[in-house]
């Protein structure tokens, strides 16, 4: 399924831009610039004091919904193997807690254990996109999946 492939690179490529720009959002002590979570005082139109954080919240909703919808195509998927889906399944839980616990890094005033957390958890909800990623790659493709069930068909 070219699909699965294309959007399991895609949202690994979304996640490893999350993760560059929330270092970049840690590094640079901009991480309480916007105060307030889910939004931003302004709400859904960033001011520009807000502009970094708020861009690391949009950013973290898109990477969000594709590792739903790459779990959901990865279950619907006839020729996902086992190992894809569980990784899948996998990367969906921890693309959850992602989200609570970022609000609870704001509500906690950064608190360090709980970005040290956040970052673990990024890190392994990265490994889990990546096996997703390379499960997908592996897929045969339609044309061959044809060929096998014909050459299976003729025994």
């Amino acid at each position: 399924m070219n699909f699965l492939k294309y959007l399991s690179f895609g949202t690994l490529s979304c996640l490893f831009t999350l993760i560059f720009f929330g270092g970049y959002v840690s590094a640079s002590g901009v991480g309480l610039s916007c105060p307030d979570w889910p939004l931003c005082p302004a709400g859904l139109v960033p001011m520009g004091e807000f502009l970094i954080e708020y861009m690391h919240r949009t950013l973290a909703a898109t990477t969000g919904l594709l590792v739903i919808l790459t779990m959901f195509f990865t279950l619907k998927s006839k020729s996902s193997r086992r190992g894809m889906k569980l990784a899948a399944v996998i990367a969906g839980g921890l693309v959850l807690s992602q989200i609570a616990l970022g609000g609870a890094v704001i509500v906690e005033r950064l608190h360090s254990l709980l970005v040290t957390i956040h970052f673990a958890i990024g890190m392994t909800l990265f490994s889990m996109l990546i096996l997703v990623t390379v499960y997908a790659f592996q897929l045969p493709s339609p044309a061959a999946r044809k060929e096998i069930t014909s050459t299976l068909g003729k025994t």
